[in-house]
C-alpha cells in the first residue's frame, strides 16, 4: 500500500486506505517509490482507480481516485529524494529574457528542471538556483558553459550534497498553517533550509543530503493525526 512515509525508515508510518490521484502524483514526482507517475498521470486522465497492494499477501491496500471520501487530513505523505543536485548561477545579468535562455538551452538538451529560484536583482545583477537529477549535473552545468559568455555571470555552483523533502495532502487547501508547522519542525531538528517551492497541495525543501531522514522523521512527529 502507500504509508505517510517510507516504512523502511520511518517505522510508524502509517498505510492509507485512500490517496487522490494529485497526492499520489506529487508523492510519486517527489521521490515516494511506491507507483510510477506516468501511471498515475494515465489513470487520472481515464478515471482509473488504482489500487496499490503487495504481491506476497491478501492485505487490504490503498485505493488512489479521484475523491477521497473520508476527512481530509493536513498532510497523506512525507517524501524525500536524496537523488538531487543543486545548481546556482550567480551573478547573472539581470536583464530581459536571461532566465528564458537559461532553461531554454537546458530545455533543449533535454534537462529536467525543479525547484527555482531567483532572487531579487541586486544591481545590474541576480542568481538564479536550480535542481536537477545526479546524472545530469555535470551535462547541465557544462551547457550553461557553452552557452554563456564568462562576462555575463560571476560563477556557477553545483551542490551534490542536497536532498529533497516534500509533505503532501489535499488538506492543506482547507488548513492554515501546514508551511509554519512544517518549517518549525525542521528548525526543532536544526536542519537549515536551501530552497523552498510550494503548490497548492505539497511543499518542498532542499536541505543537507544527511540531514534527509532526520527531517522526514522530524515532520512525521509533527504532523502524526
Amino acid at each position: 500500500g502507500v504509508y505517510t512515509a517510507d516504512p523502511r525508515k520511518v517505522p510508524n508510518a502509517r498505510k492509507l486506505k485512500e490517496i487522490t490521484y494529485d497526492e499520489m502524483l506529487d508523492l510519486a514526482t517527489s521521490g515516494a517509490g511506491v507507483l510510477h507517475n506516468r501511471s498515475v498521470e494515465m489513470a487520472k486522465k481515464y478515471g482509473v482507480p488504482l489500487v496499490v497492494r503487495s504481491s506476497l499477501n491478501n492485505s487490504e491496500g490503498t485505493v488512489v481516485k479521484e475523491v477521497v471520501s473520508v476527512e481530509r487530513m493536513l498532510i497523506s505523505g512525507v517524501a524525500l529524494d536524496t537523488d538531487a543536485v543543486r545548481i546556482a548561477v550567480i551573478g547573472l545579468k539581470d536583464t530581459p529574457g536571461v532566465a528564458f535562455r537559461l532553461f531554454d538551452v537546458l530545455a533543449k538538451k533535454n534537462i529536467n528542471v525543479d525547484v527555482i529560484l531567483q532572487s531579487i536583482g541586486r544591481g545590474e545583477n541576480k542568481d538564479i538556483s536550480f535542481v536537477v537529477a545526479q546524472d545530469e549535473a555535470d551535462h547541465a552545468v557544462e551547457t550553461l558553459k557553452k552557452a554563456f559568455d564568462e562576462a555575463d555571470y560571476d560563477e556557477i555552483i553545483s551542490d551534490k550534497e542536497v536532498g529533497i523533502v516534500s509533505i503532501v495532502g489535499a488538506g492543506m487547501m482547507s488548513n492554515s498553517g501546514a508551511a509554519s508547522k512544517m518549517f518549525e519542525a525542521l528548525y526543532n531538528r536544526g536542519i537549515n533550509i536551501h530552497l523552498i517551492y510550494t503548490s497548492e497541495i505539497k511543499i518542498t525543501v532542499l536541505i543537507k543530503q544527511s540531514r534527509v531522514e532526520r527531517a522526514v522523521e522530524a515532520l512525521k512527529e509533527q504532523f502524526q493525526e
